[in-house]
């Protein structure tokens, strides 16, 4: 007990340490959270109305961020898979950074559903025992059954290898390892049951897609990994944390594969569509040409396209895979790809025309942009002093010989 309360305090010690860029970057984050507060107070004083949502479009912004951070949840796999079942050394060194990730992620996920919800004060009836979450028959309450899972399994594995390497320890690999193991398929779970949460009412025919689980997961280990390969090279230079080239290599090579295997499917998806022509094929005219005049969606359709093929062609040629400029490039446009398509490409498109016929042209509200820029200065904060924690005793900087009280104010 003496141990881990050492470690706890160690831990508080590290996030209040930091030089003049570290809390500027905390204040910046902090000033956000409180305009999103605010707008979130406001949004649960006068309701649902004060977003741009109504009844034909009653999915937006919200619900499209959070399909999104499941998918860079999820990604983590992409690190534990070459790592533990591989035994993959240069990225076994850095695999609890993608888990690290995962858990801020989830966080987030779970703030953008709670905030998409009209009533969060009814959300105990999702709750067992004192709720009735219509288990095993909802898919919701599958959702936060996976979601919960998958978030406990990271923090409990990524707390127990820090834990044990402040200490000087190896993990107890007897716990840890199928604690790890049990990850792979709860990150797939998650992302598979969000995609059944859409693909499960029958009535959205743009949704109702047996690939669709198949193009979430792709998606996301495109995604996911993006933001990583950046992330890794940020904390390389930045933190001191050796990471070998040849980690980012191998997390760009699979990540070629599953942009492959995602524009396929999305293929698949459009000549099944325009080839049989039938009336279910209006959503995505509405989504690619426009219709009846109404086109909002049209130029962020055509720039997740150009940005996902281009980052494809970027990550397949080995010589611009290689190339750290081209490598940054194509992360950035499959980012933008991937967020453009499972965000308002995914979700409006559904529900337009609605089943009156009706086509209302969705686009967030400040006040919506406003609480999202609040959940995603969250997820930021809790990455970074989760990262405040993790590098030094990754880099052995900090351990039960050097704790966090004989550093300098700044050297943590």
């Amino acid at each position: 007990m003496r141990f881990i309360t050492e470690f706890i305090f160690g831990s508080l010690r590290l996030m209040l340490r930091g030089g003049k860029l570290y809390w500027a970057w905390m204040a910046l984050l902090a000033g956000l959270i409180v305009i999103g507060t605010l707008a979130y107070i406001e949004q649960l004083q006068v309701g649902m109305i004060t977003t741009n949502l109504r009844d034909p479009v009653s999915w937006g912004f919200y619900i499209g961020n959070f399909t999104f951070l499941v998918g860079v949840a999820a990604a983590a796999v992409v690190l534990v898979i070459p790592a533990y079942i591989y035994d993959w050394k240069p990225i076994k060194e850095i695999v609890i950074l993608g888990e690290l990730l995962a858990i801020s992620a989830i966080v987030m996920c779970m703030l953008f559903v709670t905030v998409d919800i009209g009533h969060p004060e009814r959300f105990w009836h999702l709750l067992p025992i004192i709720g009735r979450p219509n288990f095993p028959r909802s898919l919701l309450s599958w959702d936060v059954l996976v979601l919960t899972l998958y978030l406990c399994l990271n923090l409990f594995i990524a707390t127990h290898i820090l834990f044990r390497w402040y200490h000087k320890r190896e993990y107890n690999k007897k716990l840890a390892v199928p604690l790890i193991l049990l990850s792979i398929p709860a990150a797939v779970s998650i992302h598979t049951v969000t995609a059944f949460l859409y693909n499960g009412l029958a009535a959205r025919s743009f949704w109702n897609s047996a690939i669709l689980a198949p193009r979430f997961l792709t998606s996301a280990f495109c995604s996911g990994p993006a933001i990583i390969l950046i992330l890794l090279q940020v904390i390389r230079k930045y933190w001191g944390l050796n990471i070998k080239n040849e980690a980012l290599q191998k997390i760009a090579e699979l990540m070629a594969y599953a942009m492959f295997i995602n524009l396929f499917l999305f293929g698949a998806e459009i000549f099944r569509e325009f080839y049989s022509d039938t009336h279910h094929l209006i959503h995505y005219r509405y989504l690619f040409k426009g219709l009846h005049g109404h086109h909002a969606l049209v130029p962020f359709a055509w720039v997740s396209v150009f940005c996902s093929v281009v980052a494809f062609l970027l990550f397949l040629i080995p010589r611009t895979r290689k190339n750290f400029v081209t490598l940054n490039i194509g992360a950035v446009l499959i980012y933008i790809g991937v967020y453009i398509e499972k965000g308002v490409a995914l979700v409006v498109p559904g529900f337009t025309p609605s089943m009156l016929g009706e086509i209302y042209e969705y686009q967030p509200s400040l006040l919506e942009w406003k609480v999202a820029a609040g959940i995603f200065a969250i997820g930021f904060m809790i990455f970074t002093l989760l990262l405040k924690v993790a590098i030094p005793v990754m880099t052995g900087r900090v351990d039960k010989e050097r704790p966090p009280s004989k550093l300098g104010r700044t050297a943590a």
